[in-house]
Parts: structure tokens; sequence; C-alpha cells
């Protein structure tokens, strides 16, 4: 009840923020972006506000339960892709003038065309980070308040469809620099209360751990998703003989007390020691150091071409405003990052049931009842909803702003009243794509939005900014083949037989192979072409400071 009321106040106190943007709120660059006025300080924690999502709320705590403390590497890269936007796009994309991505590629190549597939991306990108950050909110409420999976995505999408028809980006830069204040402490602080609630003997359990090889008590494991576990001793209470196991969703097994931890086929054993190694070995496949640079990859070049961050960098009041607010993104995220390993190393040892039943992306909100199942453990899962919440309602406005600027800005020409019914109607997909997701593994559609991010717009905006010999023809190539791989990659995951080995590990994670290609295609196509006559001067007015030019 207290985690739905928390919730409640969130979702109130958002659409009351939002409310402040409705007055200021006239033109098509009010509702995108803000009318250029947003200080450093404001922007940069809209900008850590709008990127902390579900997949770093909660996403990243339950990769360290199911893959080990490797995991910790996708927050390395989420943080460094700002560093990367720091030098090389936060500065000159704002001094294009341009309000959306496909509008700064269209001003300086001059191509309709690489405008329109722009476009395209951006709402391919946006759908396949929306979907978790709806799903996430349906998973969050069921878990603590018992509510159907339904009304957590309704109630999300209610939300943010509200605040951001009222208020567009205005709004959405209030709610998000207040939202990061928000979560950032509803996050820290259960995190410290869990450390010091959990004693000396279990911090050093956390910070050393051993394999995980016999249940304490008796536990429930209830299967989220299909899963083989492999039993070296038979579990007589349970009707389970030594050997595999298949339970499809839904189904549930109790291990008694003492009962021998099974192995969960095709995962790495929980504290174990592939668990405990501090590189990332994605998918179990075996190439540990392969996988962990497919993740750095992905994730810092990823977020250099998320077009839901770049737009924040047009609200700047000029080139220089953009890159402070760059720069002091990077402190604010960092900080962040911080909690997620104690959420992580902490569920190894009191929540080892998700890890079997495919509920990791639920650790956050399940620890404090677990550690304390009085009115302490209420509150601090409470507070944890609050944020995770608030995570999902700051990244879903920055998302759909940018879809809707793709759709009535850059697909075709609008007004503020398409803008909003565009926004409205954008709700209303997502919400209708994402109910039949409750299954879904949160992180896996925003690491493919990610991969496609960085297979697409990282290198048309690194050399769109820093290489004068770049043609539209190029681009165009650059990106169709960036989107190729990166789509191709998604589809062989889902659809084709299962892989193993290094193949296994680019198909799964394609942002090495898909980003090189795009960059190669992009040089060398325009290589054999000419630049436009303009491309020098379109490359200054983008180097200079806007007083330089006068």
């Amino acid at each position: 009840m207290f985690g739905l009321i928390a919730v409640a106040l969130v979702t109130a106190t958002t659409i009351l923020i939002g409310l402040r943007g409705v007055a200021a709120m006239r033109t098509t660059s009010d509702f995108l972006v803000a009318s250029r006025r947003a200080n450093p300080m404001l922007n940069s924690a809209a900008l850590a506000g709008e990127y902390i999502s579900a997949a770093s709320y909660l996403g990243a705590a339950g990769l360290v339960v199911k893959a080990g403390v490797g995991s910790l590497w996708y927050l390395v890269g989420f943080a460094a892709g700002y560093v990367a936007m720091l030098v090389l796009v936060a500065a000159p994309i704002r001094r294009s003038g341009a309000l959306t991505v496909p509008d700064f590629v269209e001003a300086r190549l001059a191509s309709p065309a690489l405008r329109k597939l722009s476009a395209v991306v951006v709402l391919v990108i946006c759908v396949l980070y929306l979907v978790p950050q709806f799903h996430a909110s349906g998973l969050i409420l069921g878990v603590v308040s018992g509510t159907p999976y339904w009304f957590g995505v309704a109630l999300a999408a209610l939300a943010v469809g509200t605040t951001l028809a009222l208020g567009g980006m205005r709004a959405a830069t209030y709610v998000q620099a207040f939202q990061f204040v928000l979560k950032t402490v509803l996050f820290a602080v259960p995190a410290i209360w869990l450390l010091v609630s959990v004693g000396a003997t279990v911090r050093a359990e956390a910070v050393r751990p051993a394999e995980f090889t016999h249940f304490e008590q008796q536990t429930t494991v209830v299967f989220r998703d299909d899963a083989t576990l492999n039993l070296t001793e038979a579990v007589p209470s349970a009707g389970l003989a030594a050997g595999a196991h298949h339970f499809s969703a839904g189904q549930t097994v109790t291990f008694p007390a003492g009962a021998p931890a099974p192995q969960l086929e095709g995962h790495t054993a929980l504290g174990g020691s592939a668990w405990q190694r501090p590189l990332f070995d994605l998918g179990n496949f075996g190439y540990p150091l392969l996988s962990t640079l497919s993740v750095l990859f992905a994730t810092a070049l990823g977020t250099m071409g998320l077009p839901h961050v770049i737009m924040r960098f047009h609200t700047s009041p000029d080139g220089r405003s953009a890159r402070r607010a760059a720069a002091l993104t990077v402190p604010l995220v960092g900080l962040f990052y911080i909690f997620p390993g104690i959420y992580g190393v902490l569920g190894r040892v009191f929540l080892p049931r998700l890890y079997f039943s495919g509920g990791t992306d639920t650790v956050v909100v399940a620890l404090p009842m677990r550690v304390n199942t009085g009115w302490q453990g209420i509150v601090q899962t409470g507070l944890l909803t609050a944020g995770a919440f608030a995570a999902i309602l700051t990244s879903s406005l920055g998302l759909l702003l940018a879809a809707s600027g793709a759709i009535s800005h850059d697909l075709s020409r609008g007004g503020l009243d398409r803008m909003r019914i565009t926004a409205m109607l954008s709700v209303v997909l997502v919400l209708f794509l994402t109910l039949p997701a409750a299954d879904l593994d949160t992180g896996i559609l925003v690491t493919w939005a990610f991969a496609v991010a960085a297979s697409t717009f990282s290198p048309l905006l690194v050399l769109g900014i820093w290489w004068t010999r770049l043609t539209a023809r190029g681009a165009i190539a650059g990106v169709v083949v960036g989107l190729f791989i990166s789509s191709g990659a998604i589809a062989l995951t889902l659809f084709a037989p299962s892989l193993s080995g290094w193949p296994a590990v680019l198909v799964t994670q394609p942002a090495p192979l898909s980003v090189t290609s795009a960059f190669l295609t992009m040089i060398v196509v325009s290589l054999r072409g000419r630049p436009p006559a303009w491309s020098e001067t379109s490359m200054l007015g983008l180097h200079l400071d806007e007083p330089d030019r006068w």
C-alpha cells in the first residue's frame, strides 16, 4: 500500500511540475527545445535525470545478480558516453541551430532523404527504449503492491502523455531535473540503510562471495521465463530427481532448507569464480574480454547517439553552455552509479531465488522486505518504488519527445497542436506494444537500442561534425549499413538457431562490427564523391563560439 501511495505522489508531482510549462509553450521551439533557455546546472540535472532509466535503476543491479560483478562494466560505459559526448558532440550540435538530430543532418548535408532516414532511426531507437520503461512500471508495481501488470503500464503512460502534451520540453526539463535529485536520494538512502542493517558478516559475504551451493532456508521459486535447471542431487520433497529439469514460465518449485542449489543452464554459476571475475561474459559464451569490449563499445558510443540525449543540448542558450552541461552531467551520473553494485551483491546473498526464476530485474525493490519485514522494510520498499517510477517517467518523457519530434517535425511538418496530438498518439502506441510484453527482460531491448544508436547516429555525428569530406550519399550508406547490421543481429538473436563462441558475442552485442562497418562505409563512399561546396563554411559554424562569428 505504501508503495502505491509513493508512486501516486511521484505521478502527481510529475504532472503538477509539468503544468509549469503550459503558459510558456506557444511555438514549435518551445515544445521541442524549451526556447533554448536551460542554464547548464538545470540542463545537466535534466540530462542525468532522463538518462538514468529503468535499465540503470533496476536492470544494472539485476545484471550483477544474474551475470556477476563484471556487469558493472555497463555502468562504466554509460558514464564514459558522456565524456565522449562532451569532447565530440555537445557544443557543435548546439551551434548548428537545429531542433532535432534529423534537423542537424539536413542542415549539415542538405539532404531531405537523409533527414527522413534519420527520423526513422530515431523512431526505432525510441521504441526499443520506451517499451522496457513502460514494462518496468508494470513489473515493479506488481511486485510491491500486487496490482496487475497493465495497471502500472497504464499509469506510466497517463503521467508521461499528460505531462508532455501540456508542457513539452520545458515541462520535461523541470520534471527531469527535480526527479534526478529525487531518485538519487531514494536510491542512495535505502542502499545505506541496507548496508547498516545487514551487519558485518553479510557485508563480508557480499564482497567476498562464495559459490551458492545450498539453500539456507526453504525457498519458493516462481519462474518468470522458461528455464532449465541441472541438479547434481535429487530433491525428493520437491519431486525432482538428479539431472536436467525444464520449467515453463509461471511454474513453481519449492526447495527445502539444505537442498542442493541447481545450475541454471546457459548462465554463470551464482557466486562462483566466473561470477566474481571482473570481466563480463556476455551470454556465458566463454569470451569475457571480447564481451566486455563489445559492451563498452555499445554503451559509450550508444550514449553519444541517443536522440533524446542529443536533443537536450539544443535547449542550451549556446555551445559553451551545452559543453558545460555535458561536463556537469558526468559527475552527476557517476554519483548515481555508485549504488547499483550494492544492491547487486546483496541480492546475491539474500535473493538467490530471483537468479533461478529469471526475475532479477526486481532485486532492488525486493531487497528491503527480505532484510526487514517490519515498518522499516515497508518504508524503504516504498522509497525505492517511487524512485524507480521516477526513473521510468523521466526517461520516457525525453524519448517520447524525440519520437514526437521525428514524426511531426521531421517526417512531416506540423505546428504545436499536431505535436501535442502526436505525443499522445505515441504514448498510446507504446502502451499497446508494452501490454503483451509482460515476460520481457528489461535489459535486452535497452541494449539493442544502444547498439542501433551506436551504429547509426554515432558515426553520423562524429564525421558530420569533424570531417569536411562527408557527403550525403556516404552518410546515407553508412546509416543504412549500421542499421541493417545491428537490426539483423537482433533478428538473429530472436529467431535464428543458437550460436556459440565469438560469433555469438558479436550477434548478441553487434556494436564492434556494426559501428566499424558504418564508419568505414561513410568514409569510403564519401571519398568516392565530392563534398558540398559550403562544407568548410558549415564546419566553421559548428566549431566557432557564437560571439566569434560576428
